[in-house]
């Protein structure tokens, strides 16, 4: 017998959005917490190099007089932007990140300066892959979209990332997939 995930009231501005008969269970937030991994600390230092490299060019090249090397502002700023960028607008994105659990589908909500607002749907199904990764917070996906990445394609998980309460999603998550049944 299965269990019928507890909801909770609907929220105003739902209306239009949510099927007949489908119900919130869950809403939460990921953790924005500012993160700096082995990933980033590559990255990082390769931007740093390459920022480097550009600031030596521009003082020799401002040696000579002119303003020739003002040439050099665009390789130093890409250089910074790629020591520094990943993990900020990682945690930019994450706090503007907003997650809804229904009795059907799960909703990814996000309001950036680059993308806008978003809202992102995704069913779950009976036969719908759950995986928790990590440790408090951790993350629950229950999608995954293939995406080109250093020229491959990739198959990148979506779903609830760096959240507190992730044991419990996972558990609602698998109480719908039985109702589904």
């Amino acid at each position: 017998m299965s269990k019928t995930p507890t909801t909770i009231a609907t929220p105003p501005g739902w209306g239009g959005i949510l099927d007949a008969g489908e119900a919130i269970i869950w809403q939460g937030r990921p953790d924005g917490r500012f993160r700096f991994g082995w990933r980033d600390l590559v990255t990082g230092l390769f931007g740093f190099i390459f920022a480097g490299f550009a600031l030596v060019w521009m003082v020799i090249a401002a040696s000579a007089g002119g303003f020739f090397w003002a040439f050099g502002l665009i390789h130093f700023s890409v250089g910074a932007a790629i020591a520094v960028g990943g993990p900020v607008w990682r945690t930019y994105r994450l706090r503007h990140t907003w997650y809804t659990l229904t009795t059907r589908r799960a909703f990814i909500a996000t309001d950036t300066l680059t993308s806008g607002r978003s809202l992102s749907a995704y069913p779950i199904a009976a036969d719908t892959v759950l995986t928790l990764e990590g440790e408090d917070p951790a993350s629950v996906h229950f999608a995954s979209v293939m995406r080109r990445i250093n020229k491959r394609d990739r198959l990148v998980p979506i779903g609830f990332e760096h959240i507190h309460d992730a044991g419990e999603v996972l558990e609602k998550l698998r109480e719908i997939q039985k109702a589904a049944r």
